[in-house]
């Protein structure tokens, strides 16, 4: 390999490994004070970018010095970090008590609304922005070309750095990021105003999310998929390089940057699962990150968010429950073969919401990365069916959950090794190992194309047939998974959930347990991949995307996590809303987002939740597990 070729690879590594660094720096910080999974960082590096394709062209027009170019960049950045304000002022300074995953879902509906907002006021076609004055041309090194700008910006990730170190160690300011990133309640109990300090984070956050945008429009356009398309990578770099971490983050990005510029070279065929191989394995040796601690707050004994509530149905909600599984039963007699499509889905969605909820209400087992299960189930399924076996459908949906509990086994023995959100994020990891598999390896799952003919054997084709074929499987699965629940093993983990310590004490082993919920659960959603693959005749690697884990999370978070049913319900209503908006309006994802929202700040138990809440606030009797209504003492007279 020539020298030159292998420097000018290099330098192009530092570029891309400076500009993630100045957008996941920021992240970074705002993970680490407020312990916000912020998804909305992604959407400030892309307003970032469509503000600079409008403030630099209107500087431009007074003057086109380089540094007027600086200045508009840095005011492109401040307006950013002023919309953050905005956004921690009006949302999350509401739901900073609500437990982390809804603060996850309401940052989620931030991403949706924005995203549709860029739509409206910019349009769906990429804007190319102006180029830098003055850095427009090339400098020769050892023969080639390298861009001037590129050079510059290889210089802005460790400035920044030294910006944020000094704000670090020489404010007020920094010396209290740094104190709320080891124990934020420590920091809150000796009198320091959190509501300001989280406001002045966020600012600073978005403003370098903002900075990173800007300073992408020389290199490329902006569009509407910059938001996603870099947050994942800005997690793992927080994640490598440890919660809370700048210099570990730095240092995160320049691995990343030089691993993608050379992997490409190197692993041609591996080249999206490189990165989260590194998290994968990074997060198994280092469970804290290069450059991260342990969280001090995390071994100390505090009462769970929620206690799941366990009582069984009185005779009321057994009837409730039963006349509504007679409805979903006659949808294919009274309603059309849409409604028939849509009663499927939810079914199939409700399967798989109810096995992540397993782990989340009952395990504390947060998973970013369910889909991977639920892809897994639909993709051994409909190869054994379209490949060479030819199998027929029966076959397929017995080795589905099979394929998924294996899945869920091999993934699962690292996973439960950790806690806290660095579990939540080796989840997100293998589900992206587990995507990139599926999306590069065409001669087994087709690539982005996927696999189609897929279809149920023929005494089940018709749509209604196979509806009970659908309605049957998951109602047995939901019931065997609620039986579960009750059951001494549900018990067991609940309590290593509440208290893994005094779990371990009492002599169960907490990690075995954990582990094996982990194998029900991705075996239940494997059930329900290979279930959805019948119904929609085809597979793709969405179904192992990012977006179908965050669905997911929605449905279970809508329902109420603390809830045995409230998957189910979040399952339908999540997907009746999607149903509802996106036909009615081309910024259905506007609604959408208002909506989830909307159930964050007025439902933060969920939906089930609320109802049981409300319940109990109007006296009802409660009831013992037995089902039986508790006898209660009458008062003294």
């Amino acid at each position: 390999m020539d020298l030159s070729f292998v420097v000018i690879q290099a330098l192009s590594g530092l570029a891309s490994a400076s500009a993630l660094f100045v957008i996941a720096s920021g992240l970074t910080i705002v993970f680490g004070v407020t312990r916000i999974v912020n998804f909305a960082h992604g959407s400030f590096y892309m307003l970032g970018a469509y503000l600079a394709v409008t403030i630099l062209p209107w500087l431009f027009e007074f003057d086109r010095s380089p540094a007027l170019f600086f200045v508009g960049v840095l005011v492109t950045a401040a307006v950013v970090g002023v919309l953050g304000v905005v956004m921690e002022v009006l949302l999350l300074r509401r739901i900073y008590k609500v437990p982390e995953l809804f603060q996850l879902l309401a940052t989620f509906g931030v991403v949706l609304i924005v995203q549709d907002v860029v739509l409206k006021l910019w349009g769906p076609v990429d804007i190319a922005g102006p180029r830098a004055p003055g850095l427009r041309h090339g400098v020769e090194i050892l023969g080639q070309r390298f861009p001037a700008y590129e050079l510059f910006l290889i210089c802005v990730g460790p400035v920044v750095l030294g910006a944020l170190l000094l704000i670090m160690h020489k404010t007020r300011f920094g010396v209290l990021i740094r104190a709320a990133t080891q124990d934020r309640e420590m920091v809150g109990a000796l009198g320091v105003n959190q509501a300001m300090l989280f406001t002045g984070t966020l600012f600073l956050g978005a403003f370098l999310a903002g900075l990173g945008g800007a300073l992408q429009v020389p290199r490329i356009p902006a569009n509407t998929g910059m938001d996603l398309s870099i947050i994942t990578e800005a997690f793992v770099v927080t994640v490598i390089g440890g919660m809370g971490s700048v210099p570990g983050a730095f240092i995160a990005a320049l691995i990343i940057g030089l691993l993608q510029a050379f992997g490409i070279l190197i692993f041609p065929k591996i080249t999206l699962v490189l990165v989260f191989l590194l998290m994968a394995a990074v997060l198994v040796v280092k469970p804290w990150g290069l450059m991260g601690r342990p969280d001090v707050a995390a071994g100390r004994a505090v009462l769970p968010e929620g206690i799941l509530n366990l009582r069984r149905f009185d005779v009321t909600e057994k009837i409730v429950w039963a006349v509504i599984i007679a409805i979903v039963l006659l949808i294919p007699l009274v309603g059309d073969t849409y409604k028939v499509k849509v009663g499927i889905e939810i079914m199939v969605f409700a399967l798989a919401a109810f096995s992540l909820n397993l782990l989340i209400g009952n395990g504390g087992i947060v998973s970013f990365g369910h889909a991977a299960y639920f892809g897994v189930g639909a993709y051994a399924a409909g190869l054994l069916v379209t490949g060479p076996l030819k199998a027929p459908m029966e076959l397929a949906l017995v080795a589905a959950p099979i394929a998924g509990g294996l899945a869920a086994a091999l993934f699962g023995y690292f996973v439960v090794r950790l806690s806290g959100i660095y579990l939540a994020m080796l989840t997100l990891a293998f589900a992206q190992i587990t995507y990139a598999i599926c999306f590069q390896w065409v001669e087994v799952t087709g690539g982005d194309n996927g696999v189609v003919g897929v279809w149920p054997s023929r005494w089940a084709s018709a749509r209604e047939v196979y509806f009970y074929v659908v309605a049957v499987t998951s109602i047995l699965a939901i019931l065997a998974l609620r039986h579960v629940i009750y059951a001494p093993f549900g018990y067991t983990l609940r309590a290593a959930r509440d208290s893994a310590n005094r779990a371990d004490a009492i002599g169960i082993d907490v990690r075995t347990h954990r582990w094996l919920a982990f194998i029900v659960a991705g075996a239940a959603a494997g059930l329900a991949g290979g279930l959805y693959s019948f119904s929609k005749g085809s597979i793709d690697p969405t179904m192992i995307s990012i977006a179908m884990s965050i669905d997911f999370l929605m449905m279970i978070l809508t329902g109420g996590i603390q809830t045995v049913m409230g998957a189910l319900v979040g399952a339908a209503a999540f997907h009746a809303v999607k149903d509802f908006f996106m036909p009615l309006t081309d910024f259905w994802r506007f609604f959408l987002g208002a909506s989830i929202i909307a159930m964050v700040l007025i439902f933060p138990r969920g939906i089930v939740g609320a109802i049981e809440g409300f319940r109990e606030r109007s006296g009802a009797r409660p009831v013992a597990p037995d089902g039986k209504a508790p006898v209660l003492a009458k008062e003294p007279a």
